[in-house]
């Protein structure tokens, strides 16, 4: 493994003089990083100063090559601290708050000095020389900021009240400036020491003080700062050579009323003790919203008191036509194409339910069990860790436009796969008569938990298909929207990963993503459109594996293969090519397209882009679209043959794919290569017209109004 290196980097390191300070110091000096070397110089109760000690570390890191200053500065002045980098070195990248001092004391003898020194360091040192560093780092979009902690603040000790009250706050101050600064990938990270210096030196004893070397902490610290490292917002413990993360966990507990109308006695409390304390089950919390939202949900509980018991014992899923409108259009179903009426309004003669809708009871019911986290060979597993890897639904009856549901779950396997376990989860959905209608499959991968001498390949998992080995028969491209992950969320999930831009920046991406569950939506439905004439009714089984992430504006391609009644797909990512489904099939009862070619499919074009870029202006400004006025059709040839429709209804500022409804005013002819020329500005419409490439039928004079429309970007 390549060394990591600081190379250009800038660290700030307070109380660097002696201890563990100057061995960050020391290390990061060694690793190319040009080190301000901070220390007042003082005893460990805070008492005198002197610049010796800082001027010591810088004279030791010069002399072996390293470039350093030193800063004689009390934490407390932050502004001239983080000057005296900015003066010497021109930026400030990384911060590492070592700076303390010791006044124990009972806690009932502890002065107001006592309290207000050990303060005046830990706490408002850290503070304002984090607050003066914090707006460099976020304007040059990279900062690396340490706080440090005790294990007397996470779990007391006694004379030290002082001392643990400001390191725990620093806890706090620490996770809300890595959600502040996330988004300028500013991280800010807690290091939980137990290392020999001058605060412990005659407080250890002596076989234990020498085993606590601060060259065993220094390198931890170092990688937390490093840029490759993405942890932000952690606490991590480090001492005598181990180094582990710390976290706090809340139990499950226990609801103390059954109604909203309930109060909550003395004599409940004790009632329900044993659960409350039960620390069995107990959950790392990521974030305050998910403290606020399991919070909500006992609520919604007893507002509900009749539901309550059902629920204890069966995971019921209610919905109705407006739920399954809501998610058709959630997952792309639009207007512009009159055939997916049937799935956007409730009254409609066939009015009908795209089949992936009833993965979603099948998910809740997942997400709301413990069955995974039972299920998982290791325990300590974090649930956010937990991976939805392959999905499968085979609809076995007739599914009710409305109702309820109860979902029966079972685990039927648990794989060791070394990096992880995969567990089989099988749900089945029963509708009122008890009839099984609706069978899930859903395959979770849980990082971290293998390696626990379990089976590597199992027999329940339905498995997935690799794609004929052929060039697609049909592909369908469809882009989605900006709004797509914000809109989907409303249909169950709520996962702030998908509309959050702090989360997703802890979670490791640049922006929110697509719920997985919804790009296959989109393919599940541009499936049907190609081989069932969108005939929800065909629909007999899916099987996917989740490869990639979608962010919402990406357009989708999906690829697809015809083997009987079975239609193999693959889903693209257009803008980079990066395949986001794969291992797919859908299994129809019969395959129905029209006589012609599908007006929907054919292979993917190049032009397709430029329709959707259309089609964007058009939605932006639809008054400029109707100024224009018409109906354009669009033929699209490649290889000398028509291979796709595209249809401009400027009098209603729609564009959309197939043939229009109604005689066109303009009908235009033209090859998919020569269309991307026409949009680029490269070919004239005058000059494609007489060499015979631009043919056009109907109104001619009309057409000219389209170029501005046709004007689009270098980058397409």
């Amino acid at each position: 493994m390549a060394d990591l290196r600081f190379d250009g980097r800038v660290v700030i390191v307070t109380g660097a003089g002696a201890g563990i300070g100057r061995t960050y110091a020391l290390l990061f000096a060694s690793r190319g990083a040009k080190v301000v070397v901070n220390d007042l110089g003082g005893g460990r109760h805070g008492d005198g100063s002197s610049s010796k000690a800082a001027d010591n570390v810088v004279d030791e890191i010069r002399r072996t090559g390293g470039i350093a200053v030193p800063n004689y500065n009390s934490v407390t002045d932050g502004e001239q601290l983080v000057k005296s980098a900015l003066d010497n070195f021109g930026r400030i990248d990384i911060l590492v708050n070592n700076a303390g001092i010791l006044r124990d004391k009972s806690f009932a003898k502890l002065s107001d000095q006592d309290w207000d020194l050990v303060h005046q360091v830990h706490l408002k040192g850290s503070f304002k020389t984090t607050q003066a560093a914090f707006p460099h780092m976020k304007k040059q979009g990279f900062g690396r900021i340490i706080m440090t902690a005790s294990n007397s603040g996470l779990y007391g000790n006694f004379g030290q009240a002082n001392y643990s009250a400001a390191k725990l706050a620093l806890v706090g101050l620490a996770k809300t400036i890595a959600i502040e600064g996330a988004k300028s990938n500013v991280f800010c990270n807690v290091i939980v020491p137990t290392a020999a210096s001058r605060l412990t030196e005659d407080i250890l004893p002596p076989d234990i003080f020498n085993e606590l070397k601060p060259e065993f902490i220094a390198p931890v610290v170092a990688y937390l700062c490093h840029e490759s490292c993405p942890e932000n917002g952690s606490m991590i413990e480090a001492a005598a050579g181990w180094a582990g993360k710390c976290t706090i966990v809340r139990s499950n507990g226990a609801l103390l009323r059954s109604s909203m109308n309930d109060g909550v006695t003395i004599e409940k409390v004790k009632e329900n003790w044993g659960k409350i304390t039960d620390m069995t089950d107990a959950k790392s919390l990521r974030a305050i919203e998910e403290a606020t939202g399991a919070l909500i949900e006992s609520l919604d509980a007893i507002r509900d008191p009749e539901n309550q018991e059902a629920q204890a014992n069966d995971e019921l899923f209610e919905f109705n036509e407006k739920d399954a409108i809501l998610y058709a259009l959630a997952v792309g179903a639009t207007l512009s194409d009159q055939r997916q009426l049937k799935f956007l309004y409730e009254n409609h003669e066939d009015f009908a339910i795209l089949p992936t809708f009833f993965i979603i009871p099948a998910l809740q019911a997942c997400l709301s069990s413990d069955l995974i986290s039972r299920a998982l060979p290791k325990k300590d597993i974090d649930l956010t860790n937990i991976l939805h890897g392959e999905q499968y639904i085979e609809i076995l009856g007739d599914v009710p436009t409305d109702g309820q549901l109860s979902q029966k779950l079972e685990v039927v396997e648990v794989l060791d796969k070394s990096s992880g376990a995969a567990i089989v989860i099988n749900i089945d959905s029963i509708d009122r008569n008890n009839n099984v209608v609706v069978r899930n499959q859903i395959v979770t991968f849980a990082v971290g938990a293998g390696n626990f001498g379990g089976q590597r390949n199992g027999t329940k998992a339905v498995p997935c298909l690799n794609k004929p080995s052929r060039k697609p028969d049909v592909s369908v491209t469809q882009k989605t929207s900006i709004d797509q992950a914000a809109l989907y969320r409303l249909v169950g999930d709520r996962n702030p990963l998908h509309i959050d831009p702090n989360v997703s920046v802890l979670a490791g991406y640049e922006t929110p993503i697509l719920h997985g569950l919804c790009t296959l939506g989109f393919s599940a439905r541009l499936v049907l459109s190609a081989f069932a004439g969108h005939d929800a009714s065909l629909f007999k089984a899916l099987k996917a594996r989740f490869t990639k992430p979608v962010v919402p504006g990406q357009t989708l391609r999906v690829d697809m293969w015809q083997e009987g009644n079975r239609i193999h797909f693959e889903t693209v990512v257009v803008e980079n090519n990066a395949v986001v489904i794969s291992g797919a099939y859908v299994d129809l009862k019969s395959v129905k397209m029209p006589a012609a070619a599908n007006k929907e499919s054919g292979a993917a074009l190049r032009s397709d882009a430029i329709f959707e870029f259309i089609s964007d202006q058009v939605k932006a400004d639809p008054n400029k679209a109707k100024s224009v006025g018409g109906l354009f059709l669009y033929k699209i040839t490649k290889d000398g043959k028509e291979a796709k429709q595209w249809t401009m209804d400027l009098k209603n500022a729609k564009v959309y794919q197939g043939a229009p409804e109604g005689k066109p005013s303009t009908t235009l002819t033209i090859s998919d290569d020569d269309f991307l020329l026409l949009a680029e500005g490269k070919l004239q419409p005058q000059q494609a017209f007489m060499k015979g490439k631009l043919k056009i039928t109907g109104n001619i004079m009309l057409a000219q109004k389209l170029a501005p429309l046709l004007k689009t970007n270098a980058k397409l």
